[in-house]
Parts: C-alpha cells; structure tokens; sequence
C-alpha cells in the first residue's frame, strides 16, 4: 500500500501524522511511505529523518493525495484537502464531525472511506487513540489556564500556587476521564486547590482512592456546578461523548456569577466545546474575553507541544496504520471491532451513529458498510 502523509495545513498546526520510525515500519512490512517535503519540521523531523527510514519525498499534498491509497494526518481535513479525497482512498486521522457539518458532507461526497481516530475503542471501553492527546492536552490546560489567569493577558492575576499567606487558586475540572485526571494532577502539582466533578461514582471512587490526597471529587450536578464556578479562579471543560457534540455546561448567564478574569479552559472545543459561550480559537490568538470571563478555547492544543504529541499519537496509531495497510480496511476492520468502531464515513455513507444525530443525517451502520464493501 501506498501511504501517504501530506504536511498538515490547519492554522499553528506542527504536528505531523507518519513519524520517521512509523514509516520505517511500515516500509519494513512492504510498503511505501510517501511524505511530504517538510511535514515533520515543525515536530522535530527532517526530511533526511524520513529518507533515512527509506520515505520518498514528494513536493506537494496535491501529488500525495492524487497517489496514496491511504492518507494518514492528525487534524481533520481543511477543505483543500478534502476537494482532492476520491472514492477508494482511505483517510486514517482525526475527524471531529459531530460539531462539523461542512466536512461531514465533504467526505460523504468525496466517496472515501474515513476512519476517526476519536472514535477507535479497545477493550476497556477507551479509546486508545485520543487517549494520548487527551494526556497532552490535559496536562497542558493548567499550564495555559495560570497564562491566562495572569493579569497581562486579561486574567485575574491570581498564582496558581499562592504564596505564604496568601492562598491557592482554586481550580474545578469539569469531567473524571483522562483530560481531567491528567488537568487535575497537573493543577494540583502546581499548588492549586483542585475539584474535580464526575457523574460515574465508580470513576470518583477511583479518583478519591489514587488521588485522595491530592485533589478532590464531586458528584457534577447543574447545581454542584453552579456552586463551585462562583469561588473558582479557572474551570477546565474536560467532558467526552465520543463522537458526539460536547454537552453545554456553563452557559452565558452563568458567567456573571463567576469572578471577573476567572479563566474558562475548554479542552472540549473539538467536539464543540463545553461552554456555551465557547468558539474555537489559535494558538496565534488563544484567549478572548465574554462578559469578564477570559476562554481559552484553541482547538488543537497538543499542537503546542508538537514533538511530544506527535511521538504519543504515532506510538498509538501505528499498530492499527499498520493493520489497515497489511490488510485492507474491509479485513482489517472485520478482524478488529473497535477499529470498526472508527469507520465514520464509507462509500458516500455516514456510518457513525452519534454524528448523524448530531447532524441531523441518515446513518447507515458500519457492519452494513463493512458487508456492501
């Protein structure tokens, strides 16, 4: 198989789908790697990195996307890119479509087939492929929420951690999953005081067992939240419905109870956000400002880091690219059902559930997909 990896083109984005040692992977296992000249710089890779592995470089996306049978990228597709996705060319990268109705009706016209790396499951009910990003992003939203909290950039200018005689910031991570594990431990690290609010008991249990002295639970209840948001220097949206849009938690009429230049960190933004008065932001223009709450709303947050996120999302990626590629998609999500659970668009079809009801368009289900192909 031909795999192809064009530089990705979304606004401050350096992350790079195919890492020089995937690619010497799958080059082992038989297959060509074709990546674009300069896709890796911005993470760390040269183009002699990929020529080493034994990559060819190719000039332009136009000729990667005209040649590859598999597009392998991290952000979803910007229109340019989707105009130029034919029939019979499998896309493997984030998608995002719940929030996305544009993109959505690109790929279903483009007659690809499109498996979403958010929507991959495994056997614990995770999902092994955001899981990586969502420990980046996690970990980066206290870092980026104390920027935003300082008084320079519109914040309230409280320090994380305080000072003797002087007390912490208080920090509410909104969702018990990975992001807000991740948010919570880091928040905590850094001196603030930590509440973090889950509606799955087990989940809290979980937390209060490893975490107990480290940050504090909740049961979340609009009420629950409501009270905590009044008292917090910063909340980090940290809720997943996977491939669903983001549930609203906070509306517009709630920031006037909030403290004015609190910070509101929306980790959820690419599915929506969590926040009602959340839009996704660049890393060239993080922070805006609502009624004297500061967002911080950027909609690839791992970007940031790019290194780090590219290495942790290619280690992820790379044993299912290297199914699809020695297999074929149809074998190899038949052999594997929670690579099948990933499969959003095929053929002119939607095939995930949640993003149809998000979206308002029909769905027909991956196994009947998996069957016509």
């Amino acid at each position: 198989m031909k795999i192809g990896c064009p530089t990705e083109i979304k606004p401050q984005e350096f992350r790079v789908g195919l890492t020089p040692n995937a690619a010497q992977e799958a080059i082992g296992q038989g297959h060509q790697a074709l990546v674009q000249k300069g896709a890796g710089i911005g993470a760390g890779f040269s183009d002699e990195d990929y020529i080493a592995a034994g990559a060819v470089m190719i000039d332009t996306a136009e000729e990667i996307f005209a040649t590859a049978d598999m597009i392998v990228k991290v952000k979803e597709p910007q229109a340019v890119e989707r105009k130029m996705l034919r029939e019979d060319q499998l896309l493997f990268t984030y998608l995002h479509l719940a929030p996305d109705p544009d993109q959505t009706n690109d790929l279903i016209a483009s007659g690809c087939t499109a498996i979403a790396y958010e929507t991959v499951t495994d056997n614990h009910g995770g999902l092994p492929l955001l899981a990586p990003m969502s420990e980046v992003a996690g970990r980066l939203a206290p870092q980026v929420g104390s920027w935003t909290l300082q008084k320079a950039n519109g914040g309230r200018g409280v320090l994380m951690g305080g000072v003797p005689g002087v007390g912490p910031a208080k920090v509410v991570v909104i969702g018990g999953g990975v992001v807000g594990t991740h948010a919570a431990k880091i928040a905590a690290g850094m001196g603030a005081d930590v509440t973090v609010l889950d509606r799955s008991i087990p989940r809290l249990r979980y937390l209060d067992d490893v975490f107990g002295g480290t940050f504090k639970n909740q049961y979340s209840t609009a009420g629950a939240t409501a009270e905590l948001i009044q008292e917090a220097d910063m909340v980090i949206g940290a809720v997943l419905i996977p491939g669903a849009a983001a549930p609203k938690l906070i509306s517009r009429a709630q920031l006037s109870t909030m403290k004015p230049g609190a910070a509101l960190v929306d980790v959820a933004i690419d599915q929506g956000g969590c926040f009602e008065t959340s839009k996704a932001t660049t890393h060239a223009d993080p922070v805006y400002e609502v009624d004297g709450i500061m967002h911080y709303c950027v909609a690839n947050m791992p970007g940031a880091v790019a290194r780090t996120s590219t290495i942790a999302l290619g280690n992820a990626t790379l044993p299912f690219m290297l199914a699809l590629a020695n297999k074929g998609w149809r074998q190899a999500c038949t052999d594997d059902p929670h690579l099948l659970n990933g499969l959003n668009v095929h053929a002119g079809k939607l095939t995930y559930s949640a993003v149809g009801k998000a979206l308002g368009i029909d769905v027909t289900s991956p196994q009947l997909a998996l069957m016509a192909a």
